[in-house]
């Protein structure tokens, strides 16, 4: 069965300008409104707005398949666009007992725990523990439809519209966090630890 995708309008929230491209990742999306075909009104309850500029956060593209579906892309690793598998994003602006499906339209795995009963972690603010998602509400396939590219599909229900939600791959654990769990074991002055740079990354943190 072939899926028609509806052209989708997509909006800078803070500029109000129409952004996105077809095949162009450039960054991360940033408080990006995502509206139904055609629209050009204001800000609705429902329209969702997503983010992923922050600190580990991966998503560069995002279209609107209908008013239940959306297609979501990740940017590939930094040195290596073939290696597409990390995601975490935010979602706001939901409407209460909403209910979408997202689907990660270019992982680049033939293989994923996905398909063994693991599920991507979702918080809101009102619930800042992760939770993993029922993994029945979960699939792991390849698709016609993006040039053969696994998709990774999950069902899920907003119920507090003040709520940020965020998603993520599996439990994320950034940098900042790393660099400061490391800095609590050096104030312990252990005899037995010693800190040392071996080298920078690409991005070469400061």
């Amino acid at each position: 069965m072939e899926r028609k995708m509806e052209g989708s309008t997509v909006r800078d929230v803070d500029t109000g300008g129409e952004t996105g491209g077809e095949d162009v990742l450039v960054g991360n999306v940033n408080k990006l409104m995502v509206s139904p075909p055609g629209y050009s009104g204001p800000q609705r309850k429902g329209h969702l707005i997503f983010d992923a500029c922050f600190e580990s956060g991966n998503l560069g593209r995002v279209d609107y398949i209908s008013e239940f579906e959306f297609d979501l892309f990740i940017r590939p690793d930094t040195c290596n666009p073939r290696f597409r598998v990390w995601f975490n994003f935010t979602v706001e602006n939901v409407r209460e007992t909403q209910r979408v499906i997202f689907n990660v339209v270019n992982f680049s795995k033939t293989k994923s725990l996905y398909r063994d009963g693991m599920s991507p972690v979702v918080k809101s603010t009102s619930r800042p523990k992760w939770q993993r998602l029922p993994a029945k509400n979960v699939y792991y396939y390849r698709c016609p439809d993006h040039r053969r590219n696994y998709v990774m599909s999950f069902a899920f229900c907003f119920d507090r519209e003040e709520d940020v939600y965020q998603f993520s791959y599996c439990y994320p654990y950034t940098y900042s966090r790393l660099q400061h769990y490391l800095a609590s074991l050096e104030r312990r002055n252990l005899s037995y630890l010693q800190r040392e740079q071996l080298g920078l990354s690409v991005a070469q943190p400061l």
